[in-house]
């Protein structure tokens, strides 16, 4: 059996990982990338402001992320969003609306309890790496 090789993916411009995981790992035809919060990169902080303003900076990050691999949020082919507040849903959607014009990709959105330093929102993706 032939395993694909996996290709840790870092971006100076996305936040520092806060835990022992990489911001994103290439296995195969895929990237699998982890959740970002609005972390803006530059302090180190949260951004201040609501959940729409988390969600822009988390999706800053994720494209940030994205771009090392040459990938943008069009390769995308499936989201999970976390809230902390499901009443956040349509502000955030708002936002998610605008950034993913036109073909939105698969997504599901979960409520959670609490995110990494009292986060309202966090955003993982799955994309699809292109052939070279």
């Amino acid at each position: 059996m032939k395993f694909a090789n996996l290709e840790r993916i870092r971006s100076r411009r996305a936040p520092t990982p806060i835990g022992p995981y990489s911001q994103a790992v290439a296995a195969g035809n895929l990237l699998f990338c982890s959740g970002q919060v609005g972390i803006d990169p530059a302090t180190g902080k949260l951004v201040e402001g609501d959940s729409a303003m988390q969600t822009a900076r988390a999706l800053e990050n994720l494209a940030a992320v994205l771009a090392v691999a040459g990938l943008s949020l069009r390769d995308i082919v499936k989201t999970t969003l976390f809230l902390v507040d499901m009443a956040d849903f349509a502000a955030v959607n708002a936002v998610y609306r605008e950034r993913f014009r036109g073909a939105a990709p698969a997504r599901s959105t979960v409520a959670v309890a609490a995110l990494p330093l009292g986060a309202r929102v966090e955003i993982d993706a799955i994309a699809l790496l292109r052939a070279l």
